[in-house]
């Protein structure tokens, strides 16, 4: 029982020791756009990771047929999502070896099947979209939330190049990605700024399937709790009235 509870002790304090490390850092992130009930978000999400991330990363818990579930046909999965597999009951196995992937990036890329909730969705969005131009790391990105990352930047050809501007010295500095390069889904608009709502929009997508990964069943499960914690009210609504009564019978 001591050491149980020392344990948790322990973990707790880790947990704060790494919130605490986090915050001083004073990093910035953006709400995530997240909706369970937004099925056609959550499509356009899945075709964004089969199409950009699948290729390194794998989500081995996820198979393709519980996409049915948010309102896609067997037919539609095989034709549109379906790269690295035949059948729609396999699950969605990374395309790159193991090997391949701690060669080329000095770690193996991690399953994603529970990124959401392991990091959180607010920092999965603030993530994708702070990849930033830097000649110092071997993949040429580096991250303004997550510093000397081993990822490239996946999506840059749909949200172009950034690069880091820094405001004054030591910790105080205030660091900004300001975007040099449109891409596909950033345009181009007056005074040189550029508008990042349709790549933002997708990212955001792309955010929403990685939380709806990690729990597909998320929107069930809350209609079945709304649906018991009614039941229990208007099940303990008359047994309450008929104690009452029962117990004032003589009272009365």
């Amino acid at each position: 029982m001591k050491k149980t509870l020392a344990s948790l002790l322990a973990i707790a304090s880790l947990t704060i020791a790494g919130q605490s490390f986090a915050n001083s850092e004073g990093i910035h992130l953006d709400k995530a756009p997240i909706d369970p009930k937004n099925a056609e978000s959550i499509q356009r999400g899945a075709q964004t990771f089969v199409n950009y991330c699948l290729s390194c990363h794998g989500a081995a818990v996820m198979r393709y047929n519980r996409l049915q579930d948010i309102g896609l046909t067997e037919a539609q999965i095989k034709a549109n999502l379906m790269f690295t597999t035949e059948k729609v009951g396999d699950q969605m196995k990374v395309a790159m070896a193991a090997k391949d992937g701690k060669a080329w990036f000095g770690a193996t890329p991690p399953d994603l099947s529970l990124i959401a909730r392991s990091r959180g969705t607010d920092w999965l969005y603030s993530y994708l979209r702070s990849f930033y131009r830097d000649d110092t790391r071997p993949t040429g990105w580096n991250n303004l939330v997550f510093d000397k990352v081993g990822m490239p930047h996946v999506l840059w050809e749909l949200q172009g190049e950034q690069v880091l501007e820094i405001k004054g010295e030591g910790p105080h500095a205030e660091k900004t990605l300001k975007l040099v390069k449109p891409g596909l889904l950033t345009r181009g608009g007056e005074n040189g700024q550029f508008d990042n709502h349709e790549f933002d929009q997708r990212v955001g997508d792309l955010v929403n399937y990685l939380s709806y990964m990690a729990e597909p069943a998320q929107v069930k499960r809350e209609q079945i709790g709304y649906g018991v914690l009614l039941f229990l009210i208007l099940f303990l609504i008359p047994i309450t009235y008929l104690l009452k009564k029962e117990y004032w019978r003589d009272v009365h």
